[in-house]
């Protein structure tokens, strides 16, 4: 029984979810094996080498794989695919993407969004907005799976010594092409990586007051920014700082939750943090019952007084 984890990189550096998605696979039992495809992305499959508990890293390196199109990454995992009983993405946008394809052409069911492994045919994961958790049994010769990383400790990035085969790369599909990627530079940590995370909901009222009120105490914590689905609905933050079930999963040490009344959807993508802090105004606001520490007051005189003694 061996286990592909199919890595998430920008062809120069594995991104986190890799780690969490390895550590799921060490879980399964048996040899755990990374493929890495890309282009010119020798230096993440040297890192993807380095990972401990990896047996074997499998690097396809070709033009069509440069930009993560799915139509191509989803062929070269089917090009490899016989050798695995267990086939694991990351449930980032990539993966969710991704995987679908892998199951339909292998004619298996998908494993979606799994948070822990009973053993290596059953598995828990989240329904009803986190609200239950389905145990799930496979009977599928292959399993096609995607792994929640909040749900899964990070592998550690050193320590193995993973031998690197090359593999050959798929053709290009020819289904989709790639036109162009706007990424958002910050100086900030990212958003499902950071260790503290400070959010701000529809109560801030508008942009400015969103800026005004959570940049400040985020820079003094070294914090992410974050937001409410109904913050970003009112454009009072951009989309990419979504937290919930239709924006990022996020688990950090510290979750900083201001003006957010906490909708289902929104719990069910922060309540794994470790420590939750709400302020809000609503005494009866459910964002209290999963907090472990709740104000209740005027966020806009209780944050800059925390900002004052911090």
């Amino acid at each position: 029984m061996t286990t592909l984890v199919i890595a998430e990189h920008d062809n120069a550096s594995l991104k986190a979810a890799t780690l969490n998605a390895v550590t799921a696979a060490a879980a399964i039992g048996g040899e755990v094996h990374v493929l890495v495809a890309g282009h010119n992305a020798g230096e993440a499959a040297k890192a993807a080498a380095q990972i401990a508990g990896v047996s074997k890293v499998l690097h396809a390196d070709g033009a069509a794989l440069e930009n993560g199109l799915a139509e191509n990454l989803a062929a070269q995992v089917l090009a490899v695919a016989d050798a695995y009983s267990h086939i694991l993405f990351p449930a980032t946008s990539s993966g969710k993407n991704t995987a679908p394809r892998v199951a339909a052409k292998l004619d298996v069911a998908q494993i979606s969004d799994i948070t822990k492994v009973v053993s290596a045919d059953t598995f828990e994961r989240p329904i009803y907005a986190g609200n239950a958790i389905a145990t799930v049994q496979s009977g599928d010769a292959k399993k096609v799976i995607t792994v929640r990383a909040t749900g899964f400790d990070a592998a550690a990035a050193s320590g193995g010594s993973a031998a690197v085969d090359s593999v050959a790369a798929v053709a290009d599909s020819g289904k989709s092409s790639f036109v162009s990627r706007e990424v958002s530079k910050s100086d900030r940590p990212d958003l499902t990586a950071a260790k503290i995370i400070v959010s701000g909901g529809r109560a801030l009222g508008s942009e400015e007051k969103f800026k005004e009120v959570i940049t400040p105490l985020a820079d003094k914590l070294g914090a992410a920014i974050g937001a409410s689905r109904a913050a970003v609905d009112a454009g009072y933050a951009p989309n990419d700082l979504q937290v919930g079930q239709t924006g990022k999963i996020v688990a950090p040490e510290v979750y900083i939750a201001l003006g957010i009344s906490g909708a289902i959807q929104h719990l069910a993508g922060m309540k794994d943090s470790k420590v939750i802090v709400a302020v809000n105004k609503d005494e009866e606001a459910p964002i209290f019952s999963v907090a472990d520490y709740g104000l209740v007051g005027d966020l806009f005189e209780i944050v800059p007084a925390l900002i004052k003694a911090l």
